[in-house]
């Protein structure tokens, strides 16, 4: 049975770790602390800096059977709740392959950052080869294809995502662009509304989504 987690308690002690910025020391506290199921139920109590907390501590301790928990935070009335849900979200995902695909996820990421696309395709290729449910590897990928202007393939990528993670917000974004340019207009509508629904606070999608609905 799940022991209960004091939120007022748990900020209080973990607070004074984040004020120095002393990552290593936070997750060694966390983990020597508490369980990650215990910190996931932070987030649904009244308790807002616990909220924010539990958040960002998930970003360092948490696995995929978070991920759901963290969604729901999308829609905290506390916009700061949000954006550390968001990030924790990515946190994860970023993480969720097998350590050798972790590594070729990062290497990938990296050469996208400098726009090597070339070999930014082929770590994130070799990340899928490694973890075939690695749902991050298929969306970085499929962003790769997107700088690229290869929408098609994008797009096959981004529905892979979106199939092995389905609240992957950034995934049914990235098919909207591509569906955009493509003149696919209802299809990127759908992604599009798709992404706000999990995500609400994507302000450039819901713009994005605007001006194409004026064109229908």
């Amino acid at each position: 049975m799940l022991s209960e987690i004091d939120p007022a308690e748990f900020v209080e002690a973990v607070q004074p770790v984040l004020e120095k910025q002393d990552m290593q020391s936070l997750l060694q506290l966390l983990k020597s602390r508490w369980t990650a199921a215990q910190i996931i139920s932070l987030l649904a109590g009244e308790h807002c800096d616990a909220r924010k907390v539990a958040a960002l501590c998930l970003s360092l301790v948490g696995c995929p059977a978070c991920l759901n928990d963290l969604a729901k935070q999308l829609k905290d009335p506390d916009p700061v709740v949000n954006q550390m849900a968001e990030h924790a979200m990515w946190a994860i995902w970023f993480r969720a392959g097998t350590p050798d695909a972790n590594d070729q996820l990062h290497r990938g990421a990296l050469a996208l950052n400098r726009r090597d696309f070339e070999h930014a395709v082929k770590h994130f290729t070799k990340a899928i080869e490694l973890a075939p449910r690695f749902a991050e590897a298929f969306n970085q990928r499929a962003i790769a294809k997107y700088l690229q202007e290869e929408y098609a393939a994008s797009i096959e990528d981004c529905e892979t995502a979106a199939e092995l993670m389905p609240i992957h917000f950034g995934a049914w974004a990235g098919m909207g662009h591509c569906h955009a340019h493509l003149g696919n207009i209802d299809r990127a509508v759908e992604a599009y509304e798709r992404a706000l629904e999990i995500n609400p606070h994507l302000s450039c999608i819901r713009e994005a989504l605007g001006e194409l609905k004026q064109k229908i």
